[in-house]
């Protein structure tokens, strides 16, 4: 079987996940010492990979770049962070560490409601989808698109970290929200709540992968593709790319805002460096490396990554921003496609003389 978009590396990949979540937990009920470490590595790196792909959908497969994806990804983080914050309040009385450094003595107004989690996944998903929608909608109807569209994003997101860092919003400010202790009742930090979190993020890996991959094989895939070679002409033959563009964007946007929401518990804090600018230009980086406009190749690319970083902040964390440049040159000089032109190559073997004279037979 050859080629990158067969069902082989898609099959595989999902089985993998299946295999790893169901491995987990006997796993982490190990006596390793490094087993929480990995289990919760784990699972950071499965929440990246959501994120990845939230962005390959908008860019291998429509064409649009967009460089102020981590906007999307914060609103996630930032909506469970006041969940579990508000959550553990209810369970414990305690006012969180940024509020008492600011003399409050109780939340905000627009905090109530929070310590219920479906009121909370609501908030996300309503504020996500305005911002995308009204931002998307301006921009796609103005035709805003290339390089102007990513510039415009990543002003956005910086804009945003900008609020976020000051103390009088009620978000925490520069130090961000944590001391988060409870989740759906159960404490933070045990073995099973790291594996919980874990498995939870593989899970939401697999599913998003299989609806995404749907999405992309279906008629209304096509037409993203179509979107992305020539709207002109896709326009041009009656199709409205607006309302397309504008559904692909929303829908990645929710993709990413997921993934936050997968991210925070796990590592037990938010702050306004997940909105900085350096955050969104890494993911567009992960899904360069694995190969945009494949959904495998996304997964893959964060998954190497981050799991490179990860190792390099403990190891030499002062040579990672080298490694990242040169992995960038490698892909834009030597591998447009990412690791797809990878999967491509193949070891040809010289022709011997009998299978020289056989071909040639067979051309006649």
């Amino acid at each position: 079987m050859t080629g990158w978009n067969k069902d082989g590396p898609f099959a595989a990949l999902i089985l993998a996940l299946l295999v790893v979540a169901v491995a987990m937990p006997a796993f982490s009920g190990t006596s390793l010492e490094l087993s929480r470490y990995l289990v919760n590595a784990i699972g950071q790196l499965a929440a990246f990979a959501v994120l990845a792909v939230s962005l390959d959908l908008i860019w291998g497969y429509l064409g649009i770049l967009s460089l102020g994806h981590g906007l999307f990804f914060a609103m996630g983080g930032y909506v469970m962070a006041m969940y579990l914050l508000k959550h553990s309040f209810v369970a414990t009385g305690t006012v969180p560490d940024f509020l008492q450094f600011m003399g409050w003595r109780e939340f905000p107004f627009y905090w109530a409601g929070f310590e219920f989690f479906p009121y909370a996944l609501a908030v996300a998903v309503a504020v996500t989808l305005l911002v995308s929608g009204v931002f998307g909608y301006v921009s796609f109807r103005s035709r805003v698109g290339g390089v102007y569209f990513a510039i415009i994003t990543q002003a956005l997101v910086y804009v945003a970290m900008l609020l976020m860092f000051r103390n009088d919003t009620g978000f925490g400010g520069n130090n961000g929200m944590t001391g988060f202790s409870v989740l759906f009742g159960w404490p933070m930090g045990t073995s099973g709540m790291i594996t919980a979190l874990a498995v939870a993020s593989l899970a939401a890996l697999a599913l998003v992968l299989v609806l995404c991959r749907r999405l992309v094989r279906s008629r209304f895939g096509a037409l993203m593709v179509a979107t992305r070679d020539d709207e002109t002409r896709l326009r041009t033959l009656g199709y409205e790319t607006l309302r397309l563009k504008l559904i692909v964007w929303c829908l990645s946007a929710l993709v990413a805002m997921v993934a936050g929401m997968l991210y925070v518990p796990q590592v037990g804090i938010i702050n306004p460096r997940v909105l900085s600018p350096e955050l969104s230009l890494e993911i567009a980086v992960w899904v360069a490396i694995g190969g945009r406009g494949h959904l495998v190749g996304a997964v893959i690319g964060a998954l190497l990554v981050n799991a490179v970083k990860f190792w390099l902040s403990s190891a030499a964390p002062e040579i990672w921003p080298f490694i990242l440049s040169g992995l960038i040159v490698l892909v834009v000089l030597v591998f447009p496609n990412g690791l797809i032109d990878l999967a491509r190559l193949k070891l040809v073997r010289p022709m011997g003389a009998k299978r020289m004279a056989a071909e040639m037979e067979e051309a006649r």
